[in-house]
């Protein structure tokens, strides 16, 4: 690897407008004030970091389940997934990841296997590290069939300072572990739905690494905690 490359990473296309604006706005602060044109000059270069693209490298063996986002584990706690998946009522381990506007915001599927079900619910906007945002906040849901026909969930959720999630892939879709699937914009967070019996192996406060981190393992034979 060569040393601009652990600087200057690959931006997903949806940031490239959202770039321009930033250099565009950037110029005219040059013309009014130059001081301000160089705050503008660090926000354009925020803008561009907010949306880089890296390339990822998934670990290779079957079972392991990988961080869909990156950021800090924010709660691990037993929760239902959301109903619109139709998924059974009965709770599950439920693994947030928490994305501050300095993370990177491409979302990777922490499993392989075939999108069943999508569904999106527009919601409020309260901060995503908080326990109530699952809830309140809008959010992208989708629940992917494992080759051995166990279900997982994954939610894409708006923050404080999210207005718009995107999501790249349809149902029947079939996703390899670590591929892209969507993106939120500025703020949010991704909760997974681990299957019955699957334990986590990440803590609270862990920083995670969308594709790479690993998450849970779903053919370790270890039992959930109560």
């Amino acid at each position: 690897m060569r040393m601009r490359d652990t600087i200057i990473k690959p931006m997903h296309p949806e940031g490239r407008r959202f770039v321009a604006i930033f250099a565009a706005v950037t110029i005219l602060l040059f013309l009014l004030w130059e001081p301000l044109g160089w705050i503008g000059t660090g926000l354009t270069v925020w803008c561009y970091y907010f949306f880089r693209d890296p390339e990822r490298v998934t670990p290779a063996r079957p079972g392991l389940v990988v961080s869909p986002a990156d950021g800090i584990v924010s709660l691990i706690e037993p929760a239902v997934p959301p109903a619109e998946l139709g998924m059974a009522d009965t709770p599950l381990t439920r693994v947030s990841v928490f994305m501050s506007v300095f993370n990177g915001h491409i979302n990777r599927s922490p499993v392989a296997g075939e999108v069943t079900a999508i569904s999106y619910r527009p919601g409020k906007f309260f901060n995503a590290s908080l326990d109530k945002a699952s809830a309140d906040n809008e959010r992208n849901s989708l629940r992917i069939r494992m080759a051995d026909g166990r279900d997982l969930a994954v939610v894409q959720i708006a923050g404080l300072v999210a207005r718009r999630i995107l999501c790249f892939v349809r149902p029947g879709d079939r996703l390899a572990t670590g591929e892209r699937f969507g993106l939120i914009r500025f703020g949010s967070r991704l909760d997974v739905y681990l299957p019955p019996g699957v334990a986590p192996l990440v803590g609270i406060g862990q920083t995670m690494v969308a594709g790479e981190t690993i998450l849970a393992d779903l053919n370790a034979t270890v039992p959930v905690q109560a």
